[in-house]
């Protein structure tokens, strides 16, 4: 992947080595412990005694996120990547009459306190609507390569990019619709939102690795490695690996074919209206 002269984006954030910083006063995990602690035995709400230490911390605890270094080329790709997808989708948004708000994205080590909750880095990237934030701990890249067996910068940009679209159906309304709707739903109907939603934001990666395509970033083997992350990442691999057998019902991601076919259809397509998984018949 051509990436090293693209522009980088100004909204990544790296939080890596801040030692738990922003997370229940800097203090991470053992802080949360006791708070929990205290609620239990005074019977007052963790919540609010979870916002009393951060106000009662010092400022800057545990350091300040800033730019990534210029060195870490792993961080300048993700950057890069970031910066990429903030021109697409600004372009698409301005073409259809809108405007795009850039989402900010965190780099972090171990585990992450977001507008979402706490997170460890084995939850894997994610993105949280409740600040419109994308968070990394880049770990993942190297088992996307090791355990996965997906290699490549191209893979781990696709896996940006379809937090990425995670945060175009929030600017949507979509991710609100969604949520709406599980909660009136059956957990049957509700996993199958869930894989609608998640292709959908497969597509919209492919939609944006369509751009990057035409803007020369994408070399041979690009295009085979993001289909073998998507397939490596579907519901029915990842249950096989941890528990020897698929429960199709149970899928909240969608089937490795199915990531495939979606992530397809936005690569040759281009066109975020062939990403519509809510109306497909079959998806």
């Amino acid at each position: 992947m051509r990436w090293e002269s693209g522009r980088r984006s100004t909204n990544v954030q790296d939080r890596r080595g801040m030692g738990g910083a922003g997370m229940v006063g800097g203090g991470g995990v053992g802080v949360l412990v006791l708070v929990l602690l205290v609620s239990f035995i005074s019977g007052r709400n963790p919540l609010e005694l979870m916002q009393q230490v951060e106000q009662s911390a010092p400022a800057g605890q545990g350091g300040e996120a800033g730019a990534p270094p210029a060195d870490d080329r792993q961080a300048q790709m993700v950057s890069a990547v970031l910066a990429d997808t903030e021109d697409t989708w600004r372009r698409i948004f301005r073409d259809n009459g809108g405007t795009y708000a850039d989402p900010q994205l965190f780099l972090f080590d171990g585990q992450v306190r977001s507008a979402c909750g706490l997170a460890s880095a084995a939850v894997g990237p994610f993105y949280c609507p409740g600040d419109r934030a994308v968070y990394l701990d880049m770990s993942f890249f190297r088992d996307l390569e090791q355990r996965f067996a997906a290699p490549g910068e191209f893979a781990q940009a696709y896996v940006i990019a379809h937090e990425v679209g995670h945060h175009v159906q929030t600017l949507l309304g979509v991710s609100s619709r969604v949520h709406a709707a599980r909660s009136r739903a059956s957990e049957a109907e509700g996993n199958e939102l869930s894989v609608r939603q998640e292709l959908q934001a497969d597509c919209y990666a492919g939609v944006w690795a369509n751009h990057a395509a035409r803007r020369d970033w994408i070399e041979d083997g690009d295009v085979d490695a993001a289909l073998r992350a998507a397939a490596a990442i579907g519901d029915d691999r990842l249950q096989r690996q941890s528990q020897g057998y698929v429960v199709p019902e149970s899928f909240t991601h969608g089937s490795a074919e199915q990531r495939q076919r979606w992530l397809r259809v936005g690569l040759q397509s281009g066109d975020v209206k062939q990403c519509d998984t809510f109306s497909a018949t079959t998806f």
